[in-house]
């Protein structure tokens, strides 16, 4: 039985969408360390983490796109 594949538009909308959703977290990230505030922080933090499992249900929704790069195993550097 044949796996389902995305179609090319659809590889590129959710590519798109990764990218995004990883600048997002990068950003997050970053700027947690700016702010003093202890409630926005938590609030990022929570971003952080539900971000980071959105990423991970992109990537193995992007594993079945047919134009596909390899998917790391890991999140990049810059998101650590």
């Amino acid at each position: 039985m044949d796996t389902p594949t995305l179609a090319p538009h659809e590889s590129m909308e959710l590519h798109e969408a990764l990218n995004f959703k990883t600048l997002c977290l990068a950003k997050s990230k970053l700027m947690q360390g700016l702010v003093f505030d202890q409630e926005l922080k938590a609030l990022m933090q929570k971003d952080v983490i539900q971000s980071t499992q959105q990423i991970a249900e992109l990537q193995a929704i992007y594993a079945r796109a047919p134009f596909q790069a390899p998917v790391p195993n890991s999140p990049t550097p810059i998101t650590h």
